[in-house]
């Protein structure tokens, strides 16, 4: 079989690809070659100019004699500044800069060198300034030309995408001039739009500002736009989905510039941080920022994560690990998950943080305390349980066994053997829950605040709402829709989550961890909710289709216990702000311990008898704030 490179390779003419070779090998020797004969001729040029003023006869020694001073004047000033190491086909304004110096130079030296030796007779004045003037402009020309024909010759070597750029700023004058050097770019910017009303009609670096972003659709067509670009590094959310907006009204391929304190803490070029736009630029919010203190909290101490094999586990695992625990105790009951994160940790860290797998169920009562008795973990992150809304409602009876005795067990063990500070991880569904996991997730929540009043550990909840690509959660789902071509299911056409990223919501935990007193319910501000349906268009458009008309949209109507719109804070809860203006603070409840303890254990014994018709009324009973549709559920 012949091989495909060979082929490509021979599909040169031999002459073509020798002469190529011969002119790569001797480049600087052309080059010099070039120039010595520019330079001869610009220096004779003035004397035929002023031939009627001279006797050629008389002049002719002192012609020759003086052109071969001023070859080597300005020869020898180009090898001091380095005129034939520069790659021309990608010179730069400071080439062309250096390249006139050279010149000053070189002529000041033949200028003086010229009045010692010829001093008998003077070369005439006109002389030096005529051949100064004409072997500046040839040479620069020369070597501009050059320039633009390899530029051009590269861009012809394939269809290159015709690119947009949305921003006439410091971003975009960057990225300009990084594809006119970089020759073998795969992007022509054909024109760029830009809101300032004064910038338009004007051009950067050669690509004409033809409108502002509301053009945006009309120009791709005018001028055949295959990508866009948006390089406003510094954008604010809301200008930030007003763009996008218009850019979705084309077929255009989208792409951005993340913010300006990724590019500086990334570095390399401008055009290698473009990257797609993802559903993070949804959002409509910033990051949260937080601090350091988490590094006090974990550096040092054996730290427990249970669940630690699912989406905010895994990433509570990874971050800890940046912390340098003494021992990092990853628990779940799911074996392939937590291996993939112990895995990925090894690799990363190697034997720097001690990793330790512990397969077990929150269930199990006598595991947990053992667990507990042997590994001593100074902090907890209790991340373990049952999420999916519509599941749990059929099986209410598995939803408090995980999240209720699971919570408890761990919360207990944690008090009875001295665990300094214990953090659940909740869920904006806990708020005036109208689901069964709601309800459970709202207890977890009450055995916290409740084990805070008679501890010494330090027990904190950490509330929010959706996290994006978690398992089971609607990213995840519409993209699998996506790539099956469709339709996208979504349950109500006006239905509104709270969103965040993985990182994020993680970060948050770390933090709560660390500033919790004992028996508060951190809270992220999220921002505003993101309607469903917006979401599903967006993310439509993000993988190139027309909403509706390429892949459609279709409602199923709200699933058991679901609701249009989720809340963060209940009624009861006072709201305080922390040093952190992102992160809130709902006061603790009190509440009477000795008999919320008893009707745990009441729903505990229910839960395992399976009855799941008594289970929900308990769960009501407990839960004030619980919303059932009817109170029962069939077994």
């Amino acid at each position: 079989m012949s091989n495909p490179t060979q082929k490509t390779v021979e599909s040169k003419p031999p002459a073509q690809a020798s002469f190529g070779a011969f002119v790569s090998r001797h480049r600087k020797a052309i080059l010099m070659l070039f120039d010595i004969v520019v330079l001869i001729i610009c220096y004779v040029l003035p004397w035929v100019l002023i031939q009627g003023r001279i006797s050629w006869a008389d002049s002719i020694p002192m012609l020759v004699s003086s052109c071969f001073l001023f070859v080597c004047c300005v020869e020898i000033s180009f090898g001091v500044f380095g005129m034939y190491d520069s790659l021309w086909r990608y010179a730069e304004i400071v080439e062309f800069f250096r390249l006139v110096l050279a010149f000053v130079v070189g002529i000041a030296a033949f200028f003086l060198l010229s009045l010692f030796i010829f001093n008998e007779r003077r070369i005439p004045l006109s002389v030096f300034l005529l051949s100064a003037l004409f072997a500046v402009s040839i040479t620069l020309y020369s070597r501009l030309t050059y320039r633009m024909y390899r530029n051009t010759r590269l861009q012809k070597r394939g269809r290159r995408k015709r690119v947009m750029v949305v921003g006439a700023g410091e971003a975009a004058a960057t990225l300009l001039h990084e594809q006119q050097r970089n020759a073998e770019s795969d992007m022509s910017i054909i024109c760029v739009v830009d809101d300032a009303p004064e910038k338009v009609g004007r051009s950067m670096m050669g690509a004409q500002i033809m409108g502002t972003t509301d053009d945006i659709p009309e120009l791709t067509v005018q001028c055949e736009i295959d990508t866009i670009v948006v390089a406003i590094p510094s954008l604010d959310d809301e200008n930030r989905q007003r763009i996008l907006n218009q850019c979705y009204k084309t077929k255009c391929n989208l792409r951005i510039l993340p913010d300006l304190r990724q590019i500086m803490t990334e570095g390399g070029d401008l055009s290698s941080r473009i990257r797609e736009v993802r559903v993070e630029d949804l959002l409509g919010r910033e990051p949260v920022t937080l601090s350091s203190r988490s590094a006090t909290l974990l550096a040092g101490r054996v730290v427990m994560v249970t669940g630690a094999g699912g989406s905010i586990g895994s990433e509570l695992c990874r971050q800890i690990a940046q912390y340098s625990p003494r021992r990092l105790i990853m628990l779940d009951i799911y074996e392939n998950g937590v291996y993939s994160i112990q895995q990925e940790l090894l690799r990363e860290y190697g034997d720097t943080v001690e990793v330790r797998v512990e397969i077990a169920s929150v269930r199990d009562t006598k595991k947990v305390n053992d667990l507990f008795d042997r590994l001593r973990p100074d902090v907890v992150f209790h991340a373990a349980a049952h999420k999916h809304v519509p599941l749990m409602e059929d099986c209410p009876e598995e939803a408090v066994k995980n999240n209720v005795c699971g919570t408890f067990n761990m919360a207990t063990a944690a008090d009875k053997y001295g665990t300094s500070r214990f953090v659940l991880v909740s869920t904006d569904k806990a708020v005036n829950p109208t689901s069964v996991m709601g309800a459970t997730k709202r207890l977890c929540e009450m055995i916290v605040q409740a084990m805070a009043q008679k501890s010494k550990t330090t027990f904190v909840a950490v509330r929010f709402g959706n996290v994006l690509g978690s398992n089971g959660s609607v990213l995840p789902l519409f993209k699998e829709q996506i790539a099956a071509g469709g339709p996208l299911t979504v349950t109500h056409p006006e239905i509104v989550r709270y969103f965040m990223t993985i990182p994020e919501a993680v970060s948050l935990v770390l933090e709560a961890g660390a500033m919790g007193k004992g028996g508060e319910i951190f809270v992220l501000d999220m921002g505003q909710p993101v309607p469903i349906l917006e979401l599903a268009e967006n993310l439509i458009r993000l993988a190139g289709f027309i909403p509706y008309e390429e892949i459609d949209i279709v409602f199923t109507g709200l699933r058991p216990g679901e609701k249009l719109y989720e809340e963060l804070m209940m009624d009861e809860e006072g709201l305080r702000q922390t040093e952190n203006n992102k992160i809130s603070i709902g006061s603790p409840i009190r509440l009477n311990k000795n008999t919320f303890f008893h009707h745990i254990a009441t729903l505990k014994e229910i839960a395992y008898s399976n009855n799941s018709e008594n289970l929900v009324q308990v769960l009501m009973d407990m839960v004030p704030t619980f919303q059932h549709e009817s109170g029962t559920v069939e077994g």
